[in-house]
């Protein structure tokens, strides 16, 4: 068995997690709720306050739907109850980050400015300075109760500048 499948994963108090036909799960949570449909041949089976997933069968598809359908829901309830973060560093002269109303306006080297507008179930971006040395150093930091969101965001950063090289002869 997949070690991560059969792993229980524990509700803490205050976060509802409902079951629904074909695997359609409801996780509601104080930082929001969250609704996705599982694949309907996992089983899930709700103890109290512990969730536990299991296959059907050994089949290569059973096993490797397992330990993602138990990550999937464990994100879930970790994103409604405690949720998450991604930080991105900007470093470089000239390169800044920072918060205009609900948008991150980003100096990455162009002649405009990079906005990112707020993503939905995200809450506000946080812009934190950083220690002051030749070049200036900025962390912004985007908390989300949805794990997939500020990844998607922030993975999309390193196209918006990417760095050139000086050749000289």
């Amino acid at each position: 068995m997949s070690r991560i499948g059969r792993m229980p994963i524990t509700v803490p108090a205050g976060v509802e997690v409902t079951i629904a036909e074909n695997n359609v799960v409801t996780v509601k949570g104080p930082k929001g709720t969250l609704t996705q449909a599982l694949r309907p041949e996992m089983i899930l089976e709700q103890e109290g306050n512990v969730i536990h997933v299991k296959r059907p069968s050994d089949d290569k598809l059973h096993c490797a739907l397992h330990g993602m359908t138990r990550a999937l829901l464990h994100n879930m309830v970790v994103g409604v109850s405690e949720g998450f973060k991604k930080e991105l560093e900007v470093n470089g002269i000239g390169y800044r980050a920072a918060k205009e109303g609900k948008n991150l306006v980003m100096n990455l080297g162009y002649s405009h400015q990079v906005i990112v507008p707020e993503i939905d179930g995200s809450s506000s971006t946080t812009i934190i300075s950083g220690v002051p040395a030749k070049d200036t150093t900025r962390i912004y930091s985007m908390p989300t109760f949805a794990k997939n969101l500020p990844s998607e965001v922030i993975s999309r950063t390193p196209y918006w500048h990417t760095p050139t090289t000086n050749c000289c002869g």
